[in-house]
């Protein structure tokens, strides 16, 4: 069966036990606890007393493609037309129409480790097997082109920034990937989700390199949207029908009141509050945790920090669960991203206010003295 080599997203079963104790501080899941700018609810509210609620077409509403293919000329100067857009209930549906583009049954599918589970999740769904490679400090915990090399794959995923380490691919090591995989018939699948949320560093567009490259990117994260469950893919002109196909087939459509929603999202102004609020929670989880663990990777972007517990467990699943059962911490094991040493980790979301983390801080502090 299909099923039987995936796994459980870990990180949601901990939300669910979470929810047993009033005072938990939450540093698990990777939700913004910011909302959208006004315009996005007003455009929300116009969408209801309008009574859309009929399906799109498959590509999603023309009118938010544009804006979308808007937005990526004026963040990197890149030209796209709109039939290559297509919106998708959150990334998920994203990721299903890539790799139904890219890779056949026992195709191989090239991943980091650590990495977003759902990824591999999705590869044993189709048949498909994931090739994992070892990243690390190292390699500013970046896939290179020496990886690839040692291995033989059909696609390559990445994701800049990262999750769970919040790491940002460099533009000369995002080029030389794209360049390799493009010489060597290598589809090549960036996930950008976290484009925007970017402190000192520049996140590259996977397509400022090459217009073979297949982008997913959404709403959920920097436009603090998740629950409105929309995504969307850019795929090459050559492949703009295939995937249209695979869309009326897995979901027909994005749900509509949130593709009305998002036609405001674009609000750059409040988006640039967003993001310095970010970072002045990166800036201070950073700091409070390196004093507790160990914090190998300062994040680059994203809402992550990957905090090595070693001094404390090599288990990081156990780890988690006694600080949740004890101090009311909920955090996410490192073993839901992989296995190279993520026994070792735990991931911190710093996705509540600094007084919440405070709170944690201060529970973690006393717990690990007394332990």
């Amino acid at each position: 069966m299909r099923y039987d080599k995936m796994s459980s997203f870990i990180v949601m079963d901990i939300v669910r036990d979470a929810q047993k104790y009033e005072d938990t501080i939450h540093f698990e899941i990777g939700q913004p606890d910011l909302n959208p700018s006004l315009k996005v609810k007003e455009s929300l509210k116009k969408a209801l007393d309008e009574d859309k609620f009929s399906y799109t077409e498959s590509l999603g509403l023309l009118q938010l493609r544009e804006k979308i293919i808007t937005h990526y000329k004026k963040i990197y100067n890149v030209d796209i037309d709109s039939s290559q857009v297509l919106l998708t209930p959150g990334t998920s549906g994203a990721f299903l129409i890539a790799y139904t583009l890219t890779l056949k049954k026992d195709g191989k599918l090239g991943l980091s480790d650590p990495s977003y589970p759902c990824y591999k999740n999705f590869a044993y769904m189709f048949d498909i097997e994931p090739v994992f490679m070892n990243i690390d400090k190292s390699t500013n915990y970046e896939l290179t082109v020496e990886h690839l090399k040692k291995e033989k794959i059909d696609a390559l995923q990445i994701s800049s920034p990262s999750n769970p380490t919040g790491n940002i691919y460099s533009k000369e090591n995002l080029k030389e990937l794209i360049e390799y995989c493009d010489k060597n018939d290598i589809s090549f699948i960036s996930d950008e989700l976290y484009h925007g949320l970017v402190y000192e560093k520049q996140a590259n567009c996977a397509l400022e390199f090459s217009d073979k490259a297949i982008i997913i990117n959404g709403f959920s994260k920097y436009f603090c949207m998740p629950g409105m469950r929309l995504g969307w893919i850019i795929v090459p002109k050559n492949l703009v029908r295939e995937a249209e196909i695979i869309a009326q087939n897995i979901f027909i459509s994005a749900p509509t009141l949130s593709q009305y929603a998002a036609l405001e999202a674009f609000d750059y102004e409040y988006l640039e509050n967003i993001k310095n609020k970010f970072k002045e929670r990166r800036d201070y989880l950073y700091k409070e945790l390196n004093e507790i663990f160990k914090v190998d990777a300062k994040p680059d972007g994203a809402f992550y920090l990957w905090a090595d517990i070693s001094k404390y467990s090599d288990d990081s699943f156990s780890f988690a669960k006694e600080l949740l059962e004890n101090i009311h911490i909920a955090s996410t094991p490192g073993i839901d991203f992989g296995a190279n040493k993520t026994n070792k980790y735990l991931r911190f979301a710093y996705t509540r206010d600094i007084n919440h983390m405070k709170e944690g801080i201060k529970r973690l502090k006393d717990y690990l003295q007394r332990r």
